[in-house]
């Protein structure tokens, strides 16, 4: 591996060349060259890193020159292959920088991934580590186990090739972890094809392998003993469907013996440690440093492990894979019967035999356990028996032969009990399902050689080699197939073949061959198979050796080091023996399992209990076979034969796989987390292949650049004349110029080849051309700032000297304006000493001036007051006087008129009574008396109100007369009080002025104390005037204190005001957390409960088809399957969804509260009596048509007068019909001839009032009408009676009395007939006339009544008329329904007896009522088409004036022409009517086999969901609760059947949500809830819900929704995923930036934009497509804005998340390229108006994360500014990307350790998760804010392409 000489002379010709040196301690030290090297130089003078000068002495015999070092950007590459000079210590280098420094423990060398033990738990193997792991190309990730098992994986599923994966590594290098995280990744990520959770149990082998095959070692605290091929098997779909494990080895010598600080395996200290558990009393086990088996290492205890908890995982790990409790306690019996077998003592008989003690409690406890007899056992563990030809002899063992004995025995009991146990955990694992492809982990031992090596050692190093061997194979083939593809010319690179050493080993003649033949032999030792090793190979084979110092040892040359082995138990071990009468007694035990155990005991096993030819699986069988029981031992194959027979076959078995190596490295022999040994290091490199690896790429062309790359790299060695189109002829041309020599490169189809060293002479001439260009850009820009600098002096040095001229000049002008401030002042001050006296003495003057003329005014003021007060006096008096004798006056006329009229009324009256003695006038008079008597009435009513309001003035007039009277009486006693008062006040002046002059004396005594005292308080003034100066003094350090005070206290409430503000804030920000993670704690329950529905759904199926399995022979299917197999599953499924809410249906019926539907039940109750009543009324009518029959007479004498009162009723009907004729006739006159003038235009308030006064008018005249015609057929019918009976009866009569009044007498006798006949008529007219006066005043209050009720039915018609047709006859019947049960409960509660006659009576007027709302709707329509007549007339006749054609006169008189009146549409109320029999129909149309694109393009947005509202509110309408459930729930089980069906369609995804939201927010809009209704228009309110609260189906559609938002994420997740790493991270938006660097063996994915690869524009047009794609379809702008926060929290979180995992992305320049990326994402937001959405902030991670990339990382300042800057980050993804950070030119530097040290300490107090990488699976929780439509459903049209023909608009 030296370089060449003239290489290295090239090379090291230059001064301050790094090399290195052999040391002793660290294997390599690192050096630098401090003089030029010339050819022959004897010694090199170097300069080693702690400062120290060293002499390195130099072979001229030899090249021995040192190692090149590597340039430091590319120390601590991912690959090793990728280092410029190949060679151990660059490799040692760089896996100690990657180690120690980046705390990474991954580092591929080639096609190995090489694993150093960290010794610490880390987390970089959690679910969101696979995930980022999965489907990801293996050199565009950091290097991982995750990446192999990717890979192989991956290559699975494309080459159709099964995969191996071999863990290797010497015991503590963490291969069992390696491999369990490698299953752990294929279980994650296939998942299993069946709900048998095979992954689950391939996982679940793990623990019981680690309990009964691992132990702790001096180097591992859960070290393998064993060897494991686990080949884990999957199906067509590459899902796992089973698995299968082969075991190699097992270290059954462990069982028995233990070295110092070692364990046993793991399960006996597990038991031991539950041994007080209840279950386990009957083991008899205590603790494990009671048992000699367990407490021989006198280590019995692991730090940081429960031997009690493992127990636990153990076993329910047995569980899960079907070992169920009986087996399980089996299985620990026969545990704990080893253990006590090993504490059985076996004492000295004599010197040739011995004994056990009797009732030994060990060996009792043993037999009982293991279901033997005590004298059995104790008998064979002293004794054996041998056999000759003719007898059989029993021989006793000494004591150390029968330890030996008992021994083997526990270690041949354990043996079968792991074989038993591996066998049952294949079978649990095996499936019946086919198997496609398998990837086999293999997790064997690495080389050992320890002081001394034995038997164990010697087959762990033999399997060694041939993994070896078969390792070289594959790198040389893989080298050779690069050559070959790239067609490069290649030479046969020569390779280290240990073919030698197999030979050695396994051919005739060989090692095993020889120990097989010894063993055979009857006094065979180890000594005599020595012998035979050094006669046969001492001098025939090199590789063969016999150590010096011994006879009883050979030492074997391996690939990796020189083994001595001591012969010393070989032939023992190789044998494996036990006494067969031990076998044969625990063959005869009671115990099942044991003796299960011991079936196959005669057939050939393995150690591990595995037949040859079987592929290492163990078979039991039931019934062995007996020819065989009798095979004598030379029949069976020893444990060499065996390892090497299952080695041939699992060689086979990885030579028909593509096999992926990982090789596990153990950095210290201490346990010390993240700590290096160098030595260790090394021995293990050269020990597992890895260096032979990096051997062989340095032989060929080790580096490695595609075309593009190199371009890219180093287009700055390139002119511009030298840039060609073709990149492949630009790179040719170049290296031409750059290298000399041919030799050092090739050139491939797609690639550059080339030799080691010629990467590092690149990239030094790339660094020299970068380092010139710095020093020019330098140069400039320093000239640029020190001449910005002088510039800036400059202009300060002027600035200073005009601010010291402006001061000098404002001095100045200070002085002069101090100066004529003086002057001011004194002027103003004398002024102000002159104003003051003048003023004193003004005011003075002025008070004297007012007190004097305030004394005259006052006395002018009572005079006139006097005076006024008795004008008011006489004025009152004189009123009333006046008053009083107009009254007099004005009753005696009233009495003398009233006098008059009463005389000429009785002359009146006695006319009218003498007018009324005639019948035939009352008759003449009766004809009129109707309208006379309401002319009168009217006249009477007026004559009343005029009475009211004479009688309210008088009143008025009475109460202000006897006001106005107490008023004048009060003023009259208060004036006399006052003119005594003043009486009172004349007799007080004389007292007052004597004691005036008493006052003025007084005045004169207090003027001169009041001249002493002025004098006192002149001094006083004079000493409080100082003594206020000093207060104010301090008053303004009072001042001062006290606006430092408020300063203080304003502040300090400031800052309790942001503090508060901030806790608000922060309370405000935790509750929104809170409710956010409720709410995503909702959503995600959601989601599971989703996915629990589809696994429901699966099982469903699954049960269904295994139901419905075909039997054996030929069906036909009928060709119209397929065709109805969705409908029918849809109708299959709606009939359970519908039986299953017939039990919610139920329990919701009892919830009516509205008041419609207790009167519906009460009216049900009524129903109910219905029958009883009709009985009842039947036997009334007859009983009435007795009674009628009886009382005919008595009707007959009634009958002229009523006939005669009921033809008074139709001449007043008729004259009110012509009355309202002529009304109508000049309303349509008044209106032509307003719409002649043009006053009665459309609109105008008097046309509104006609066309009022038209309608009242058209309904009364109906009404009238029909009246008429009622009246006149019963009078027809009544006239035509009393004709038929009097034509029957009166002629005959009448010609009788003729015929016998012949004689004058009896002419007489019949006038006074006649005459008291008609007395007695006009008695009963009287009484007739006193009746009917009594029926009109009833008739009167009736008609009042009837007015009333009339107007309130108009308003309720009024309401109704707003309604729509089918609810205008609903609404008033409900109305009326209403009253009569109000009436009904009424009647009820005051006379129970009565209720029954007015329940008939109700329901005939319910009858009525309906019969009367029919005969109304006609009218109104007529009335209507009548309205629309004339308003259409008038428009015509406005227009025709308009345009001036015809003058008004004409228009009037014009007559009128009939006009043909087109029918206008029906008027929609905004519902859609269906048959419940097309409901299948409604929901296979519009929902299942919708197109989305063709409804987004061509329809309104959100049109299924107007249409199914619709149809609800139809429902709703009719009160229809079966069909309102129904249609719900068909609606929402179709779209989840279409979402199930295509839900990987965004499109449909998209549609399904914005109509989903839709329909929500209609069942909101419409509810008749007023926070909802705020927003509607007066229409829209009209159309609510009116009969059911839906929020119960509110909830289940915004669970839906819900559902629907979660698919529609993760169906954009799914397509934005494969173009975020490329366009983000990968795709270099500023060409130039950053330098590819190189990639090794790994094929990295190409930064540059290629056909194939996505670009940050692929992510923006995909962006937009989807925000076009919900606009179109019309979601919620709200709901958008959180659609685009979760896409870019996608894109930011896996962008992050690849950034933390992929060391070559972490540099200064990927940096800026991700700051422009989210520049460019920023711009899409703000070019869509959705910046305020949140979607930026969820980026703030990934800006944070390239702005740490670009930020100086050097000293403490830079460490505060990380800190403060990265808040979004954790402190783990802070120090990943440090460690991470890569240099990609040399003009960066690495980020020192200390650093990240300072970074860490300031970050401890951060309360975080620990998680390194973003949760990519996060879905934010989703809210439905209310979005009312304007749309008004009345107006919205049906295509015909939905093929909605059966609904029907309403």
């Amino acid at each position: 591996m030296r370089l060449h000489p003239r290489l290295c002379c090239a090379c090291l010709n230059l001064l301050h060349a790094r090399v290195w040196i052999p040391d002793t301690e660290e294997v390599w030290k690192s050096a630098e060259l401090t003089k030029d090297y010339k050819q022959g130089d004897a010694s090199l003078q170097l300069l080693l890193e702690d400062g120290a000068n060293l002499g390195y002495k130099l072979d001229p015999k030899m090249t021995n020159l040192p190692y090149l070092r590597n340039p430091d950007i590319l120390v601590g590459e991912n690959d090793l292959t990728a280092l410029s000079y190949l060679h151990e210590p660059a490799v040692l280098h760089n896996l100690k920088v990657r180690f120690i420094d980046s705390k990474l423990i991954y580092t591929y060398c080639g096609i190995v991934l090489v694993a150093i033990n960290p010794y610490e738990t880390l987390p970089i193997y959690g679910t969101d580590i696979i995930n980022a792991y999965s489907g990801q190309n293996m050199g565009d990730m950091d290097p991982h186990i995750f990446a192999v098992a990717e890979e192989a994986y991956k290559q699975m599923a494309r080459d159709e090739r099964n995969q191996s994966i071999i863990v290797s590594g010497e015991s503590g290098a963490g291969k069992t972890v390696s491999a369990k995280y490698a299953m752990r990744y294929f279980a994650t990520v296939s998942g299993s094809a069946s709900e048998a959770n095979v992954e689950e149990k391939v996982l679940a082998s793990n623990p019981i392998m680690e309990a009964i095959g691992n132990a702790k070692t001096t180097r591992n605290d859960n070290s393998s003993r064993f060897g494991k091929y686990i080949e884990i098997g999957f199906d067509s779909r590459y899902r796992i469907i089973g698995a299968n494990m082969r075991t190699y080895l097992l270290e059954k010598s462990r069982v028995v013996f233990q070295a110092d600080e070692e364990r046993n395996y793991h399960i006996f200290y597990q038991l031991c440690a539950s041994s007080h558990l209840p279950e386990f009393k009957t083991l008899r086990l205590s603790s494990a440093n009671d048992f000699l088996y367990t407490r021989q290492g006198r280590s019995p205890v692991i730090d940081g492990v429960d031997d009690t908890k493992e127990l636990c995982t153990t076993r329910n790990a047995f569980t899960l894979l079907g070992i169920n409790e009986s087996y399980q306690m089996g299985l620990f019996q026969v545990l704990a019967a080893i253990l006590h077998l090993g504490n059985v003592e076996i004492k000295d008989k004599d010197a040739d035999s011995s004994l056990i003690a009797p009732n030994n409690r060990h060996l009792t406890a043993f037999c009982e356990l293991v279901g033997v007899t005590y004298q059995d056992m104790a008998q064979w563990l002293c004794h054996r028996k041998l056999k000759t030809a003719t007898e059989t002899y029993i021989k006793p063992l000494p004591r150390l032969q029968a330890t030996n004995a008992r021994d083997a025995l526990s270690k041949h009991i354990y043996a079968k009990l792991f074989n038993w146990i591996v066998e049952h955990v294949n079978k649990a694992l095996i499936t019946n399902i086919k198997q496609h492809s398998f990837i086999g982990v293999l997790d064997i031992y690495g080389f050992e050689t320890f002081e001394i090596n034995s038997f164990e050692q010697f087959c762990i190093n033999y399997a060694n080699e041939k993994l070896q061997q078969q390792f070289n194979m594959h790198v040389f083939k893989l080298e050779q197939e690069e050559y070959m593809k790239e067609q490069i010319p290649w030479t046969l690179i020569d390779f280290y073949d240990n073919q030698p050493c197999i030979n050695l080993i396994e051919a005739k003649m060989g090692i095993l061959d020889l120990l097989d033949e010894e063993c055979k032999m009857p006094k065979g030792s180890d000594d005599s198979w020595a012998q035979k090793l050094y006669n046969t190979h001492l001098k025939t084979c090199s590789l063969f050796q016999k150590p010096r110092m011994s006879n009883r040892a050979f030492i074997i040359q391996h690939f990796a080091d020189k083994v001595e082995y001591q012969c010393e138990g070989f032939l023992e071990k190789n044998k494996d023996t036990v006494n067969e009468e031990q076998i044969n007694v625990l063959k005869a035990s009671k115990f099942d399992l044991l003796v299960e155990l011991f079936q196959d005991e005669l057939k050939a096993t393995s150690p591990t209990g595995q037949v040859p030819g079987t592929g290492g699986r163990t078979r039991l069988s039931i019934k062995p076979d007996k020819s065989r029981e009798a095979s004598s031992k030379e029949h069976k194959k020893t444990v060499g034969c065996q390892f090497r027979n299952s080695l041939q076959m699992l060689m086979e078995t990885l030579n028909a796989t593509t096999p992926h190596y990982v090789r596990c490295i153990k950095p210290n022999d201490f346990k010390l987390a993240f700590s290096f040994d160098p030595k260790r290091a090394v021995q293990q490199l050269r020990a597992c292949g890895v260096l032979e690896t990096i051997r062989i790429s340095a032989a060929g062309f080790p580096s490695r650049w595609t075309y593009q790359e190199f371009f890219s790299r180093y287009r700055v060695l390139m002119k511009q004349k030298d840039v060609l189109p073709d990149k492949k002829l630009t790179c040719k041309n170049v290296l031409e110029k750059l290298v000399q020599d041919q030799d050092k490169y090739q050139f491939g189809k797609t690639k550059i080849f080339f030799r080691a060293g010629q990467v590092a002479y690149l990239e030094k001439l790339r660094a020299d051309k970068l380092r010139a260009a710095c020093i020019r850009i330098q140069k400039t820009i320093r000239c640029w700032l020190a001449r910005k600098k002088y510039l800036r002096m400059r202009r300060a040095a002027i600035t200073i000297q005009r601010f010291t001229r402006g001061y000098q000049a404002r001095c100045l002008a200070k002085f002069l304006r101090r100066t004529q401030a003086a002057t001011i002042i004194q002027k103003y001050q004398r002024m102000y000493v002159e104003r003051k006296r003048y003023r004193q003495k003004q005011a003075a003057a002025l008070a004297m001036q007012t007190i004097l003329r305030a004394y005259l005014a006052r006395q002018k003021y009572t005079a006139l007051l006097r005076e006024h007060k008795a004008v008011i006096v006489q004025k009152h008096v004189r009123g009333w006087l006046a008053r009083c004798w107009y009254k007099r006056c004005l009753y005696s006329i009233v009495y003398l008129q009233c006098c008059i009229r009463r005389m000429r009324a009785r002359r009146e009256l006695k006319k009218l009574k003498i007018e009324a003695r005639s019948v035939e006038h009352f008759k003449k008079l009766n004809k009129g008396m109707e309208n006379k008597i309401m002319q009168l009435q009217r006249k009477i009513d007026e004559q009343n109100k005029e009475n009211r309001s004479v009688n309210e003035r008088l009143a008025g007039l009475e109460s202000s007369y006897t006001a106005e009277s107490e008023r004048m009486r009060g003023e009259l006693n208060r004036l006399r009080g006052v003119e005594e008062e003043a009486k009172n006040k004349a007799n007080q002046v004389t007292s007052l002025l004597e004691e005036l002059e008493k006052v003025k004396k007084e005045l004169k005594a207090t003027q001169q104390e009041k001249k002493t005292i002025e004098d006192w308080a002149q001094t006083y003034r004079n000493e409080m005037e100082k003594m206020v100066s000093e207060l104010k003094d301090q008053n303004g350090l009072l001042k001062k204190e006290k606006d430092d005070l408020n300063r203080l206290i304003q502040e300090q409430s400031q800052q309790m005001t942001e503090k508060m503000a901030r806790a608000i804030a922060e309370e405000t920000q935790q509750l929104v957390t809170d409710l956010n993670e409720e709410r995503s704690r909702y959503q995600n329950l959601l989601t599971e409960h989703l996915r629990l529905e589809e696994k429901y759904d699966d099982l469903k199926e699954d049960i269904a088809l295994s139901l419905n399995v075909s039997k054996p022979g030929h069906r036909r299917t009928d060709s119209t399957h397929s065709s109805n197999e969705s409908e029918y599953t849809y109708n299959s499924e709606y009939t359970e969804l519908e039986e299953g809410s017939r039990a919610s249906e139920d329990v919701t019926r009892g919830i009516d509260t509205s008041l419609t539907l207790k009167l519906q039940k009460r009216l049900t109750e009524l129903e109910q009596e219905k029958q009883s009543l009709r009985n009842e009324l039947e036997n009334k009518e007859e009983q009435y048509q007795r009674a009628r029959a009886r009382d005919d007479a008595e009707f007959k004498k009634a009958r002229g007068a009523e006939l005669e009162y009921e033809s008074l009723k139709r001449q007043e009907l008729e004259s009110e019909n012509k009355k309202l004729k002529h009304n109508l006739a000049e309303l349509r006159q008044s209106l032509l001839g307003n719409a002649a003038t043009g006053a009665g235009a459309p609109g105008s308030p008097a046309y509104n009032v006609l066309l009022d006064q038209l309608n009242a008018s058209c309904e009364e005249l109906e009404v009238r009408k029909e009246e008429v015609l009622i009246l006149r057929s019963q009078l027809v019918s009544q006239k035509e009676a009393m004709t038929h009976k009097e034509t029957m009866t009166e002629p005959s009569v009448f010609v009788e009395d003729v015929s016998k009044l012949k004689d004058a007498d009896e002419i007489k006798q019949a006038y006074v007939g006649l005459k008291d006949t008609n007395r007695l008529l006009e008695h009963q007219l009287q009484t007739q006339r006193r009746t009917y006066d009594s029926e009109v005043e009833s008739l009167r209050g009736e008609l009042q009544n009837v007015k009333e009720e009339n107007n309130r039915q108009q308003q309720l018609l009024a309401q109704n008329l707003q309604l729509p047709p089918e609810a205008r006859i609903e609404a008033s019947l409900q109305h009326e329904i209403t009253r009569l049960t109000n009436e009904n409960l009424e009647l009820m509660a005051d006379d129970p007896t009565a209720s029954r006659e007015a329940r008939v009576i109700i329901l005939r007027r319910m009858v009525d009522l309906m019969e009367q709302l029919e005969k109304q709707d006609r009218t109104i329509r007529k009335l209507k088409k009548q309205l629309k007549v004339y308003s259409k007339r008038i428009g015509e006749m406005g227009a025709v004036q308009a345009e001036g054609q015809t003058s008004p006169g004409q228009m009037v008189d014009e007559p009128i022409h009939p006009v043909n009146i087109p029918r206008r549409e029906k008027d929609f109320q905004g519902m859609l009517e269906y048959k419940k029999e097309d409901e299948l129909k409604l929901v296979k149309n519009l929902i299942l086999e919708l197109k989305p694109r063709g409804v987004a393009v061509n329809l309104i947005p959100g049109l299924p969901a107007y249409i199914l509202f619709m149809c609800l509110r139809h429902a709703d309408y009719v009160n229809d609760d079966q069909k309102v459930r129904t249609l719900l729930t068909s609606t929402i089980n179709s779209i989840k059947k279409i979402l199930k069906k295509r839900g990987d369609d965004f499109e449909t995804v998209s549609f399904w949500l914005s109509n989903t939201c839709r329909f929500l927010h209609c069942l909101k809009q419409y509810s008749g809830d007023e926070a909802f209704m705020k927003h509607n228009t007066q229409r829209q309110n009209e159309h609510c819900l009116s009969n059911f609260d839906l929020a119960e189906y509110r909830q289940v559609i915004s669970d839906l929704a819900i559902q629907i938002y979660q698919q529609l994420i993760k169906c954009m997740e799914n397509i934005l995923q494969p173009m975020i790493v490329s366009g983000m991270l990968e795709h270099e938006t500023i060409q130039g930036v950053s330098g590819v660097k190189p990639t090794g063996l790994r094929k990295r994915t190409s930064s540059i934009a290629d056909e194939g690869t996505y670009t940050l524009d692929s992510i923006l047009r995909q962006l937009s497509a989807f925000h076009s794609t919900m606009c179109q379809h019309g979601t919620d702008p709200e709901l958008i804005k959180q659609v685009v926060k979760q896409q870019f929290y996608i894109i930011g979180a896996v962008t992050l998340n690849n950034l933390l995992l992929r060391k070559d992305m972490c540099s200064w320049s990927k940096g800026m390229q991700i700051r422009y990326n989210v520049s460019q994402l920023e711009e899409w937001l703000r070019d869509k108006g959705l910046m305020m959405c949140g979607a930026k902030e969820t980026l703030e991670p990934l800006i944070q994360a390239a702005q740490l990339l670009q930020v100086k990382k050097k000293t403490d300042e830079d460490a505060e500014a990380i800190c403060s800057m990265c808040h979004a980050l954790t402190t783990a993804q802070i120090v990943k990307v440090l460690n991470l950070y890569t240099p990609v030119n040399e003009f960066e530097e690495r980020v020192s350790v200390a650093f990240i040290r300072t970074i860490q300490t300031r970050l401890r107090d951060r309360c975080e998760s620990p998680q390194l990488l973003m949760d990519t699976k996060m879905i934010y929780p989703v809210t439905f804010p209310f979005n009312p439509s304007s749309l008004a459903l009345e107006t919205i049209q049906i295509p015909s392409s939905l093929n909605l023909m059966f609904l029907t608009r309403v």
